[in-house]
């Protein structure tokens, strides 16, 4: 058993960093903190795709809080409930994922986990072990603990009924399965975002039913832009910055971050301490988005990469210069359009033609016009750019 740290600042400093909501107080996980005794705490994350990503690393960070604290600490890999698809903040039914899909987005998740947890200490499990367990009278027993109409109460839910889009009866099931994973486990506090309230608090009602233990709930913020309210980081619409991004991806993602969330995310996904963090305001903001970016890309690459990181940036968006270094592709002769989808600078051909129609597309620095996309035939060599910081070079 590790040794139990109940140093008073480490504590106040997880009680207050990032924190929505803390069930059911902020004096009942302090109170237990400052105990001695050693807690059983877990997150869980369902792979639905092969990416974590920087809304991840908020709950990341603080596990690892509780980690150095000398806790028990469990990171659960959804593997059963990914397949179900997490209902939470959808306002469609998610398309199941298969198994096959599940095992094969969940090989980048350690990697990715590790650059922020230490697996000597922190524990990985999957909720396939206890829930592929179940027979269907552990189905029917689990169901009979929430009420049709206290899963109905979620938000997503009413706006589907209000649109008449459908709710599958497995978009019930979800928020006891995921539940369930706290009674199996018997753990003293869970960790999530505030779009996992709902289901932690049924995970808390469970342990009190079937096992009398009060389940405290952990509540990080969301990265949200102060300026339009909007969530960021969405796997959804795929706007996010990768755990696994190269150092340069990583580093120039942060800086085309708004400035608005600067400071919001010194806090939530760095472990700079709030005194430097205040030091930060008083200075210029490019300053601090330059430090940040550094802080951000240290956690999941060695420091000297962050350094080149910097570099790097300054040549590219500073001095209007080529990367170093940049991905490359066969593509002679063939054209632009089928180009950009093959390498990964467009998903589509509408959005690579958009994309060459609002003059974000260039070749060798000169920006492609309406209609040259047409006839222009890719030669060994050139390197074509889309946007500020998406690259890719032509080979033979």
């Amino acid at each position: 058993m590790a040794r139990i740290l109940t140093d008073e600042i480490k504590i106040k400093e997880l009680l207050r960093r990032g924190v929505e909501k803390i069930y059911p107080s902020q004096e009942f996980l302090e109170q237990r903190l400052k105990s001695g005794e050693e807690l059983k705490i877990y997150l869980g994350i369902d792979p639905t795709g092969p990416d974590l990503h920087l809304g991840h690393s908020v709950q990341l960070l603080t596990l690892k809080r509780f980690e150095d604290l000398g806790h028990k600490t469990i990171l659960v890999v959804g593997d059963f409930t990914a397949r179900i698809g997490d209902p939470s903040g959808r306002d469609q039914k998610r398309v199941p994922l298969t198994e096959k899909q599940v095992k094969e987005n969940e090989k980048k998740f350690k990697e990715q986990a590790g650059k922020v947890l230490n697996f000597k200490r922190t524990e990985i499990r999957h909720n396939s072990e206890w829930l592929s367990k179940f027979k269907f009278e552990d189905v029917l027993e689990l169901a009979s603990r929430k009420t049709v109409q206290q899963l109905l109460d979620r938000d997503m839910f009413r706006k589907r009924i209000e649109k008449g889009d459908p709710i599958g009866g497995n978009e019930f099931m979800y928020p006891l399965m995921q539940g369930f994973d706290s009674v199996a486990l018997e753990v003293d506090g869970e960790i999530g975002a505030t779009d996992q309230t709902f289901n932690m608090l049924v995970g808390r009602d469970l342990e009190k039913v079937y096992l009398g233990k009060e389940k405290f709930v952990f509540i990080t913020r969301l990265l949200i832009n102060p300026k339009t309210g909007e969530k960021m980081m969405s796997k959804t619409a795929g706007d996010y910055i990768s755990l696994r991004a190269p150092a340069p991806e990583m580093y120039a993602g942060v800086m085309a971050l708004p400035d608005e969330v600067v400071f919001e995310m010194f806090e939530l996904c760095t472990e700079v301490s709030f005194e430097k963090i205040g030091y930060l305001k008083s200075g210029s903001i490019l300053a601090a988005k330059h430090e940040l970016a550094h802080e951000i890309t240290k956690i999941y690459h060695e420091e000297k990469e962050a350094f080149r990181a910097r570099e790097e940036f300054v040549r590219v968006f500073s001095n209007k210069e080529e990367p170093t270094e940049m991905p490359s592709f066969s593509g002679t002769g063939t054209m632009l359009i089928d180009f950009m989808i093959k390498s990964g600078l467009a998903k589509s051909r509408s959005e690579a033609k958009q994309l060459v129609e609002q003059g974000a597309v260039r070749i060798n620095k000169e920006i492609i016009k309406i209609g040259d996309q047409r006839n222009y035939e890719l030669r060994e060599g050139d390197v074509i750019q889309v946007g500020p910081r998406k690259f890719a070079k032509i080979t033979k």
